[in-house]
């Protein structure tokens, strides 16, 4: 019997603002929401960003200000609309005017005289350099006099400007580190936190039903980051304390790890004792990580995931190693966009402009993460149903030009996913009821490559006005969450009937392929069923390519009436009513600023010898149901008798 992946829950945060319940699709759309969606979103920003807080039952300000909440949009709107998306990065992140470095100096003695300084004796260079005279001076026994003869090299602490000065920050003020003891943590780590904090309560059921309910290693945790934390406190850390002079900490290099996202969450948040583990696939990760869940889940191995990627690549290193390789929006690009030859807020929020005439992508952070369940345990807890995962294909370019020349996968990834819509749903589903959110990273190279892939498979299947969605444009190009923002942004338009346009498209420049596609500045308004399913497309660096295949909750609850009967979909809405209800109450709360992030620090640790161990079960203390050893013989036609 097959077993369906369904979407039950969705959290993190990105440059919009809270995952859960939409909030940040909500912002991409903002000015098509119903009055009350508006507040509510405003409001979410607002107590985020640290604009207003919950006192007394009140809302105030920073001045201690009761302000209502039908107050906030004539308030605070333009703050939060200016502080949120694609900006100029803050200080807080780092100095964008004032890039601390090192500078290499090589002195020399004018000839007239030595160079002489008196440093601490501890200070001394091992082995001395042979141009140097060092004698101690009776003044002070710990510091020495030294005379260099000819040349000496040093470093200089020195400043620069970057030259990329726009990213997509998480709403500033806000901090996911300020909801826990999160001392020492990187950054990503503690959007990973937060963000699989957010998805556990809107998920609605508490998580320790979910435990109970499923075989202890039936729970997979799929999570990582590409570039590992790469900050000062991280990887950032273990690699510049030698040349700063620094120690090194024991912390730098066990926080740097690709996979610390998942080990943090398995650790410290859910305390899972069942698969983890991250695949790294750049831009494409998410989508890997998405189909080594739904696989397991499809096979029966695993009946609870949780997927998802944290990155906070917004640092001056990363930074200047992708302005080194030209793929950047620069500040010298953005002024061919600007008008007066100054670059606004505007230009800075329209940065990033995919199939448009575009100069490179933007960067910014997300933590974005899922949590599925197979289909008859989603009915039996009575899951909220965001929709499910159908299929992911992912293929390579093949022999390349170079690294990050694009080549032939996306076209197989495309093609297939496509063919998978067809066999489920049949031609009209694919041709009338289908769109795509792409990759759009709003470089010249994807705008062609990208659009032509779509192309060639619209023509193929016989699709005449295929929409493409791109919403790189509000939110940057997080690198490895990318495909999770795009596929959390469309389970909004499901859920609001909006299909986020690319606001950046100005004239489509001639070599974007687009005869059997439709790009659309404007916002598309649908009716909420319109869609059976979206395409999620993801082209990353070094050749991997993914296109996820997606289902609306509609289809989806067809899909389970159809296995389980019409009788178990009645009794499972009934119990999915109490589930809306807890995961709501959580909303109201979170809008007000009061989230409860989960870190549970040296909490419930298991006691091996607590362990009950035979040859047919593992009992775990804590756990209702044990680990099933009455394993079946994978090979039945291959093991000789």
């Amino acid at each position: 019997m097959s077993h369906l992946p369904v979407i039950v829950s969705i959290g993190g945060a990105n440059s919009a603002g809270r995952s859960s319940f939409h909030h940040g699709y909500r912002r991409l759309v903002i000015d098509r929401l119903e009055q009350k969606e508006r507040q509510d979103t405003l409001l979410s920003l607002a107590t985020m960003m640290g604009l207003l807080k919950s006192k007394n039952d009140s809302l105030v300000d920073m001045q201690g200000r009761v302000c209502l909440p039908e107050e906030v949009e004539a308030r605070f709107a333009t703050q939060i609309y200016e502080n949120t998306l694609l900006r100029k990065i803050i200080p807080d992140l780092f100095d964008v005017d004032r890039v601390p470095m090192n500078r290499k100096i090589e002195a020399t003695d004018t000839g007239s005289s030595d160079i002489r300084f008196s440093i601490p004796k501890k200070q001394l260079p091992n082995p001395i350099p042979t141009n140097w005279q060092v004698s101690e001076t009776s003044k002070d026994p710990d510091q020495v006099e030294v005379a260099v003869n000819g040349s000496l090299e040093f470093y200089l602490r020195d400043f620069k400007e970057s030259l990329v000065k726009t990213a997509g920050q998480l709403p500033t003020g806000f901090d996911a580190g300020r909801y826990y003891s999160s001392t020492h943590h990187p950054r990503g780590l503690q959007m990973a936190v937060f963000g699989a904090s957010d998805l556990l309560n809107a998920l609605g059921i508490d998580w320790e039903t979910v435990k109970q309910s499923v075989h202890p290693d039936q729970i997979g945790v799929y999570a990582g980051s590409g570039h590992g934390q790469m900050d000062d406190t991280g990887g950032g850390g273990l690699m510049k304390a030698l040349l700063e002079g620094k120690r090194t900490s024991s912390r730098y290099l066990p926080l740097s790890l690709v996979d610390m996202p998942s080990n943090f969450i398995n650790a410290y948040v859910i305390g899972n004792i069942g698969h983890t583990g991250t695949q790294i696939a750049a831009c494409a990760t998410f989508l890997y990580n998405l189909d080594l869940a739904i696989k397991e889940i499809q096979l029966g191995k695993r009946r609870v995931a949780i997927v998802g990627n944290s990155e906070a690549p917004i640092l001056p290193e990363i930074i200047d190693g992708y302005k080194a390789m030209g793929a950047l929006a620069d500040d010298a690009r953005l002024l061919n966009f600007s008008k007066n030859g100054i670059i606004s807020h505007a230009d800075r929020a329209a940065s990033c402009k995919p199939f448009s005439e575009n100069c490179g992508f933007t960067l910014s952070e997300s933590s974005q993460f899922l949590v599925l369940f197979d289909d008859e345990l989603a009915l039996e807890l009575g899951a909220q149903i965001y929709g499910s995962v159908a299929d992911i294909f992912i293929k390579a370019d093949g022999y390349k030009k170079s690294i990050s020349s694009p080549g032939f996968g996306n076209y197989i990834t495309l093609a297939k996913a496509s063919a998978r819509l067809r066999a489920i749903l049949g031609e009209d589903s694919l041709r009338n009821r289908s769109y795509v959110s792409s990759h759009g990273s709003g470089t010249p190279l994807n705008r062609t490559t990208e659009s032509h892939g779509l192309n060639e498979t619209a023509k193929a299947f016989k699709i005449n006005q295929w929409l493409i969605s791109a919403v790189k444009c509000y939110l940057g190009h997080p690198l490895t969450p990318a495909s999770g923002d795009q596929l959390i942004t469309a389970l909004g338009t499901w859920q609001y009937g909006w299909v986020p346009g690319i606001f950046t498209l100005d004239a489509i420049p001639e070599d974007v392929h687009r005869s059997n596609l439709k790009f659309s500045k404007e916002h598309v308004q649908v009716e909420k069923d319109a869609f059976d399913a979206v395409f999620i497309n993801s082209k990353g660096f070094g050749g991997n390519n993914a296109t996820g295949l997606v289902l609306s909750p509609q289809v989806t609850l067809r899909m389970l009436e159809h296995k389980h009967g019409k009788s178990a979909i009645t009794a499972y809405q009934e119990r999915c009513q109490k589930t809306m209800e807890t995961a709501q109450e959580y909303d109201k709360k979170a809008i007000k600023g009061e989230f409860e992030v989960y870190y549970k620090d040296g909490e419930h640790v298991l006691n091996e010898q607590d362990l009950e161990l035979t040859d047919k079960e593992l009992k775990i203390p804590g756990y209702k149901k044990s680990v099933d050893l009455n394993l079946t013989n994978s090979f039945p036609d291959m093991t000789p008798v």
